[in-house]
């Protein structure tokens, strides 16, 4: 799933390590999202897409 993560933190100033502490998880989870190695479950989704205050299908987009 290609995603939009790296590029929403980039423009917060955030760090991977930043996010992932606001979010509850790892920083190689938030690694890993990012460099589209792993798909969040539903409910980290809308957790990131709160944070970001964007909707899911702004932040995630299915692969073609």
């Amino acid at each position: 799933m290609k995603n939009q993560l790296g590029e929403l933190r980039a423009g917060k100033t955030w760090s991977q390590g930043d996010l992932a502490e606001k979010l509850g998880v790892s920083r190689q989870t938030i690694n890993a999202i990012e460099t589209e190695k792993y798909d969040p479950s539903l409910p980290l989704a809308f957790k990131i897409a709160r944070l970001f205050k964007q909707p899911i299908e702004k932040i995630f987009v299915p692969a073609d």
